[in-house]
């Protein structure tokens, strides 16, 4: 035999509370058993000295009205699943009350049936417990991305860079689990009324949400393994110019048709060994930013120049430029300048830049002036070294 289903019954009206106590003894498909209180301050201690599955609440109780009801059954209980009873003529306040928590309401004129009110009960408490567990999912995946990062950083930085991941995490990793929750939740609930377009739409927009994810660990990690010195060189014999040209090809089809990106190259073409991944790092975030802070458009030159003993890559844009107060802070991870709140991004690219700049025993150095735009120029050696 099943375990009865507990619901904590708050209403004021007797024969009401009569008629909707009949019904749950004549369902046939569960087994309920029914706690009845006429005031809220008999429900909350109901909830404090027993256990309940489910509140069925009357949003107008002598001690207690509207939405005044359901915040302290909330904070008392935050995981119980409510469904709101409410008048044909509360329906809007109803709705308000599921924005605010509830699990769903019932018109009590339109409960006439035992099928309507065990239906409405047990849709509440699945669809609270799938939230639960989303939930759950979510935050365990937050705390495990949160220790791993910990563990790469610098045992004099822990605290700092740990509280500033958690403020980058807190924003850039909830837009997309709250995607895949919104799009999860449409499909496990209306999988038979979706069409197959929209279907597809929504495993997009999943697919979508677990790539930034992944894109967004990947360069929290390169910075943590950067800051424990675990960030290597694996040189390879590398033909440099035909690197950026390659690198300003994968980036023209993202261009918008306000922008334009100019590459040049001066000196004499050089072979050397390079490591190709930390290049792309510092180009590709280089480029990146240079096109992003430069909303209205405009040309973004890249200039690559071989001396004798060093190459200088230098790209310069048109864009909304840096103040100066942030330049002490610029390269260091999670920060971004004061003026660039409405653009979206993590504070970790020019952070990037720097580790595979000084890996390679380099420097790396900005220009700036607001509304005018920046240039950035990152020197390397031109001769072979290791990290050994």
């Amino acid at each position: 035999m099943s375990t009865a289903i507990k619901v904590l019954l708050i209403e004021d009206n007797k024969a009401e509370a009569r008629l909707l106590h009949e019904f749950l003894q004549a369902s046939q498909s569960k087994q309920f058993s029914l706690v009845h209180v006429t005031r809220l301050k008999e429900a909350l201690t109901q909830l404090e000295e027993s256990c309940f599955d489910i509140i069925l609440l009357d949003l107008t109780l002598p001690d207690s009205q509207g939405l005044d009801s359901l915040t302290p059954l909330k904070d008392l209980a935050p995981s119980l699943p409510i469904v709101v009873l409410t008048n044909t003529n509360d329906e809007e306040l109803a709705i308000e009350a599921v924005r605010q928590g509830a699990q769903d309401y019932l018109v009590k004129r339109q409960v006439n049936n035992t099928e309507v009110l065990v239906r409405s009960l047990v849709y509440a408490i699945e669809r609270k417990q799938v939230a639960e567990q989303l939930r759950s999912a979510n935050q365990t995946l937050q705390g495990k991305v949160i220790e791993e990062t910990a563990q790469l950083v610098k045992a004099k930085e822990v605290n700092q860079q740990t509280s500033a991941f958690v403020s980058m995490f807190s924003h850039d990793f909830r837009n997309p689990l709250t995607a895949i929750l919104l799009s999860t939740g449409l499909l496990q609930d209306h999988e038979h009324e979706l069409s197959q377009e929209t279907k597809s739409n929504q495993y997009q927009l999943i697919r979508a949400a677990i790539f930034n994810m992944d894109r967004l660990l990947e360069e929290v990690l390169l910075i943590g393994k950067a800051d424990v010195g675990k960030l290597e060189c694996n040189l390879e014999s590398l033909n440099l110019e035909s690197l950026c040209r390659r690198i300003v090809a994968e980036t023209q089809p993202f261009l918008s048709p306000s922008h334009q990106l100019i590459f040049t190259s001066t000196g004499e073409l050089t072979v050397g060994l390079w490591d190709q991944s930390l290049l792309q790092h510092i180009l590709t975030n280089l480029l990146s930013n240079a096109l992003k802070y430069s909303p209205s458009g405009g040309t973004v030159h890249f200039d690559l120049t071989f001396q004798a003993k060093t190459v200088t890559f230098q790209i310069k844009d048109s864009g909304i430029g840096i103040p100066k107060s942030d330049f002490l802070k610029l390269f260091q991870p999670f920060h971004r300048a004061e003026n660039t709140d409405k653009i979206p991004g993590t504070g970790l690219g020019l952070a990037i830049v720097k580790k595979c700049v000084e890996v390679y025993g380099g420097q790396i150095s900005v220009q700036s002036e607001i509304g005018i735009g920046s240039v950035f120029t990152a020197i390397l050696p031109l001769q072979n070294f290791s990290n050994d």
